[in-house]
């Protein structure tokens, strides 16, 4: 019997002859579970057709009549009627996907579901992650995803020079995973797999050959050289830089651009600068007329005078009609400049203009990244690129934004204008920058950006948010940016690999095959329970990752050789069409995935 992979290559590749039995209605047995997914808007209707893709039973829930075709199931009704569930079968369901863009809707939606049927998984989609890890916390069998943390580390890789297609969380850190199709210039070309497999800073993730079938795992162990046309796709270490900027260094460059107060503090040091002119005229009128004055007593009144302050009044009592009008109209003027300095002295000093006055000063001058829009996707590539020791500067138009204070406790500048200005993109070293990063939620104002970003600085990398994944295409393909990706095609993936496998660690599609990344915990009698790891792999065409067992990792050439024990936990990736066969011990021996 052949397996579900072998079927998926062969349906992938259509190397094999076709046969009188449908390979896809043999997968859609192994692949025979009940799903429902909640809210066709984009981001729903594209996991639910990948999950009719790898032959899932899935059924799905719209508020809104749809075009469909007449083999799609879809129930057309409101989530949160108890009705409506029951229809799509809630009862029998064994995974709920809740893929609305509403938090509140998703929430009702999932108690309701939950009162008809306590067992069922939920793979909850919510932008408040804070409120998804209490519920991951609390609920049973609650997964929380989001979109935004999904597709930020691809912006990332993208903005550090990598094509990543994926991401992969392994050692604690998250790993760029990417394809390797070997042509005839490739460096690897002829290279074999071993020598590949034995790199600690590089995870074989999967491998597929041009001619012929075979796992990776048994073309590792026999020597297999890489071929024109093979794929392998790989999982790359992240590298960190530690290098920060010292106290003192902070400083210095800080002064170095004071220039940039200017544009916020001008207001300020006018008024300020027109009330030293009249104190410093005050004065030298009333040395000027009483040559018994000194300079001091005159400044002294002057002060006081303009300032409402009084004291040295004999200055100006026994002086001249004159002067006196002349005093009478510098209390009056006096008055009114004082009114204002004091005003903008304290809308700057209380307001938002000195955070962003000293944040205009932060502004790296080379070598740094431009995040434009601090929303979901936004926030969290700046903490990566924070983490990873790389200078950022974030530019966002709104001064209310939720994430301000988020970056900035970073150390990160956040500059309040337009991304789309030429000013305002000088203002932050465009030209001296190593990428520049578009990720409003608004995919004319990136395009905007995006243009006058190379407008100004023709060499910086550009990486542009775009909603819609045909216009993203298109937009590189005409505009010529080094990528365009849309957060849905990115994120859609992980939560039909959660639906099929569990907690899943990574994932990835190489033309119509996805395959995911997971942990397992190996129990008395699970299937591979005392197999050596290559032969487990070979049988089932997985691909080990490495081994935890008492708080060490095993993995290389130890880890193939290693006789799997209860309470070990194989990090392995798979083909999601594949995953049936770790599901059929019983549910008390089921495997644990974390």
């Amino acid at each position: 019997m052949r397996s579900a992979t072998f079927q998926a290559r062969e349906v992938v590749h259509n190397k094999k002859e076709k046969n009188s039995f449908d390979l896809y209605s043999q997968l859609w047995l192994v692949m025979k579970t009940r799903i429902i997914v909640s809210g066709l808007g984009r981001t729903g209707y594209k996991i639910y057709t990948l999950l009719r893709q790898q032959r899932a039973d899935v059924v799905g829930i719209s508020d809104r009549p749809i075009s469909v075709s007449p083999t799609e199931k879809i129930i057309i009704g409101n989530s949160t009627s108890a009705t409506t569930l029951i229809n799509a079968g809630i009862k029998e369901a064994q995974t709920l996907i809740l893929a609305h863009n509403d938090d509140a809707l998703n929430l009702a939606i999932l108690t309701q579901a939950r009162l008809i049927n306590p067992r069922v998984r939920i793979i909850n989609r919510l932008f408040n992650q804070t409120l998804g890890e209490r519920l991951d916390q609390t609920l049973p069998d609650h997964f929380t995803m989001s979109v935004a943390s999904l597709s930020a580390p691809i912006f990332t890789f993208a903005a550090l020079g990598s094509a990543a297609i994926g991401q992969l969380k392994l050692f604690n850190q998250t790993w760029p995973i990417h394809e390797e199709i070997i042509d005839q210039d490739h460096p690897w070309l002829g290279k074999s797999l071993k020598e590949l497999w034995n790199n600690p800073s590089r995870m074989l993730i999967y491998y597929l050959p041009t001619e012929g079938e075979i796992d990776l795992v048994s073309a590792v162990i026999k020597g297999k050289t890489l071929q024109p046309g093979d794929h392998l796709i790989i999982g790359t270490k992240p590298t960190i830089r530690y290098q920060r900027r010292s106290y003192w260094q902070k400083v210095v460059k800080a002064v170095t651009n004071l220039p940039q107060y200017q544009r916020y503090a001008r207001s300020v040091a006018v008024v300020s600068l027109f009330l030293l002119l009249m104190i410093f005229l005050a004065t030298l009128t009333y040395v000027s007329v009483s040559f018994n004055t000194s300079i001091v007593d005159a400044l002294y009144f002057s002060v006081g005078m303009i300032t409402g302050a009084g004291g040295q009044e004999q200055v100006a009592e026994k002086a001249p009609d004159g002067i006196k009008i002349f005093t009478t109209v510098m209390m009056l003027v006096g008055a009114g400049v004082i009114g204002i300095c004091y005003a903008l002295i304290n809308d700057f000093i209380l307001g938002s203009r000195l955070k962003q006055a000293w944040d205009a000063a932060r502004v790296p001058t080379h070598h740094h990244h431009i995040v434009c829009g601090l929303g979901g996707i936004g926030i969290q590539i700046v903490r990566q690129l924070h983490q990873q020791g790389h200078e950022v500067v974030v530019i966002d138009s709104d001064p209310n934004n939720r994430f301000l204070h988020t970056a900035r406790s970073l150390g990160v500048p956040v500059i309040i204008e337009d991304g789309s200005l030429n000013a305002t993109l000088k203002a932050v070293n465009c030209d001296r920058a190593v990428s520049l990063i578009a990720v409003t939620s608004n995919d004319m104002i990136n395009l905007e950006i995006a243009l006058t970003a190379k407008a100004l600085a023709p060499q910086i990398a550009t990486i542009v948010r775009s909603y819609d994944p045909q216009f993203a295409q298109s937009m590189q393909e005409v505009f010529e940016f080094d990528r365009v990706l849309s957060p849905i095609e990115l994120s859609t993936h992980s939560f039909v690999a959660a639906a099929l496998g569990g907690r899943i660690l990574g994932n990835g599609m190489t033309q119509d095959l996805l395959w995911v990344a997971l942990a397992t915990m190996i129990t008395a009698k699970h299937p591979f329970c005392g197999m050596k790891i290559q032969d487990a792999a070979m049988k089932a065409d997985f691909v080990p990752l490495y081994l935890e067992r008492n708080g060490h990792t095993i993995h290389s050439w130890d880890l193939l050789k290693t006789l799997l024990t209860p309470e070990d936990i194989l990090y392995l990736t798979m083909p999601a069409s594949n995953l049936e066969q770790l599901w059929r011990t019983p549910p008390s021996e089921e495997l644990v995935f974390h």
